[in-house]
């Protein structure tokens, strides 16, 4: 045991009309939302990165937070690790993710770097024998090291690439001995700043080749999750290749890989990309290739990602309302991707900033399944389409020709009228569940 969280009790549930901070008012993991517990539903993680690494940076400024785990020894890494399952039991939560580089010390050369990354895993697997927390996903990060600046798939020379796909196996290899629900891919570098020394054609055949031999060594080593790619635009790149999901859903079709790989979306990506995070589920759910969410928001006052943990519920039950549409997470899950402000020093904050984004999730799912049971919404959806319900119509989809559909608005003399779509009516009732 640390005393890093000492005096934190754990979180339990005591309900709305509690006034205790350290408790959840509305997650209570038991609690049956449309036949299945509420913690089934949701599939909290905690990101390591931002939990465990981050050191409370911004682009304008240095470190302000200071952790008895910060520096680069297997013996730190080690502390990182107990810290961090010390932080999943009092928020019993029921995954994490995390990066190689959050883990890991970053080592002289690729095997140090291996041999690095295999220990801290065999240690992740001790704690996970005595611990309800699970891992989500795991992933590679191929971004940071200035070795990838001009990208790791996409990269001009040949021995980053290389060196890049070798990093990925061994993340696939921990993912799959720690018993990861999916494993992410992504390309935080994937992308372009100037046409000038960019070979477009070559770079995406180089990053679909990687992406194939991905998924041909899910299939060696039997790894039954998913893999899932997060869309990105811009940042940091000027032209990210992964801009949003209908960005990835076109790259994975053009190579064969859409039935393959999934999406994991991020709420303030979606935001960067000029969508809404609600957008970017519905789109993906009606592609097929729906997966898992990273949730957090961004300040709409700023203008890039700000990572902040959701505090919205009326935009939260939007994204939970298509996710219950489109069947709930099979292997995905809600990760939060989301950190604590760089004033934020205490270990409370880093505890209650958790607590309140699983109550505002909890709120969100649980208002999204109202409307859904209720049915008034899908109910005004389907009269909205009723006419493509006809014979007519349907055979205009079926066997439909331009000058046979010309001779039938002239002999029948269509004159149509639009139709109100009665937006504000259905935002009004929209709100009546949150």
């Amino acid at each position: 045991m640390t005393d890093y969280f000492k005096g934190i009790p754990a979180i339990r549930f005591e309900g709305p009309d509690s006034t205790n901070d350290f408790a959840f008012h509305h997650y209570n993991p038991d609690e049956v939302v449309m036949g299945k517990r509420m913690e089934d539903h949701l599939r909290f993680a905690v990101a390591y990165w931002h939990s465990f690494a981050y050191q409370g940076g911004d682009p304008f400024g240095g470190q302000t937070f200071e952790r008895s785990w910060f520096g680069d020894s297997m013996a730190l890494a080690k502390l990182k690790a107990d810290v961090a399952f010390e932080m999943f039991d009092i928020l019993n939560a029921p995954f994490f993710c995390f990066h190689d580089a959050d883990v890991r010390p970053e080592g002289k050369d690729f095997a140090e770097n291996t041999r690095n990354l295999e220990e801290i895993v065999d240690y992740f697997a001790a704690k996970m024998e005595t611990s309800k927390t699970k891992l989500l996903w795991g992933t590679a990060n191929l971004f940071t090291n200035r070795r990838y600046m001009a990208g790791a798939a996409t990269n001009p020379d040949p021995d980053i690439f290389a060196f890049a796909a070798a990093t990925v196996k061994t993340c696939m290899d921990a993912t799959h001995k720690l018993g990861g629900a999916n494993y992410v891919l992504w390309g935080g570098r994937e992308g372009y700043e100037t046409l000038l020394n960019t070979d477009l054609k070559a770079e995406a055949d180089h990053m679909a080749r990687f992406l194939h031999m991905v998924v041909d060594y899910k299939h060696k080593i039997g790894f039954s999750g998913t893999i899932l790619i997060e869309p990105k635009p811009q940042e940091p790149s000027k032209h990210q290749y992964d801009y949003d999901v209908a960005t990835v859903y076109g790259f994975l079709r053009r190579y064969g890989l859409e039935n393959e790989i999934k999406v994991n979306i991020e709420q303030g990506h979606a935001i960067l990309a000029g969508h809404s995070f609600e957008h970017e589920i519905a789109t993906a759910a009606s592609l097929g290739i729906f997966g898992s969410i990273d949730m957090n928001r961004n300040d709409y006052q700023s203008g890039w990602d700000t990572d902040q943990f959701p505090n919205n519920v009326p935009e939260v039950a939007m994204a939970y309302y298509e996710i219950l549409k489109a069947g709930g997470f099979t292997t995905g899950g809600t990760n939060f991707d989301a950190r604590i402000r760089r004033q934020s020093l205490d270990p409370e904050d880093l505890i209650l900033s958790h607590v309140g984004a699983m109550d505002v999730c909890a709120r969100g799912l649980k208002a999204a399944a109202a409307l859904l049971e209720d049915g008034s919404l899908e109910a005004a959806r389907k009269a909205r389409y009723a006419g493509w319900e006809t014979p007519a119509a349907q055979e205009m989809l079926k066997s439909g020709t331009l000058d046979g559909i010309a001779k039938r608005v002239l002999a029948e003399g269509l004159n149509p009228q639009p139709k109100s779509g009665r937006q504000e009516r259905l935002e009004n009732l929209w709100n009546r569940f949150l």
